[in-house]
């Protein structure tokens, strides 16, 4: 019963070894998925320009309508929870930025036709600085943005 149990054990390590070596080789890549990544929005230095490049247009309107949370002083800046959420219909996307930062495009998530628009994620935040989701419908594109301060150590100040 051991021989067995190391056997398969033996082919597994071989097998998971033989795949690993082939994505390392570039053998095997998710050509499909890279194809339709919107490369030059996430790179993108202003939110302006990351919009333009991955809706199209950087002309939002503030809406009530569009819900964030998050906290309004985060501890530890590598870690924020943000959630995003509406009641509108139609929603075809839902977008996050952190204004701050560097490249501020953080996330897009692609709605299918009957998804409830709600997306909770995790994001990285270099200062404090605005978040912002950017929620895009038949009728245009709306945004709510919300002041988060990020503290070094987790000081609170």
């Amino acid at each position: 019963m051991i021989d067995a149990k190391r056997r398969i054990l033996l082919k597994g390590s071989l097998g998971a070894g033989a795949l690993g070596v082939a994505v390392g080789a570039g053998l095997l890549t998710p050509g499909a998925v890279l194809a339709s990544w919107p490369e030059a929005a996430f790179k993108a230095e202003d939110q302006a320009t990351a919009l333009k490049d991955l809706l199209g247009s950087d002309a939002t309107e503030a809406s009530d309508a569009v819900k964030i949370k998050a906290p309004d002083i985060a501890e530890n800046g590598a870690v924020v929870p943000v959630t995003i959420e509406t009641d509108l219909e139609g929603v075809t996307s839902i977008s996050l930025i952190a204004s701050g930062n560097n490249t501020p495009l953080i996330a897009s998530f692609d709605l299918g036709e009957n998804a409830k628009p709600f997306v909770s994620t995790r994001i990285k935040m270099a200062k404090t600085a605005d978040v912002v989701a950017v929620v895009k419908t038949g009728d245009g594109l709306l945004s709510a943005a919300k002041p988060v301060k990020v503290t070094i150590g987790g000081c609170g100040g």
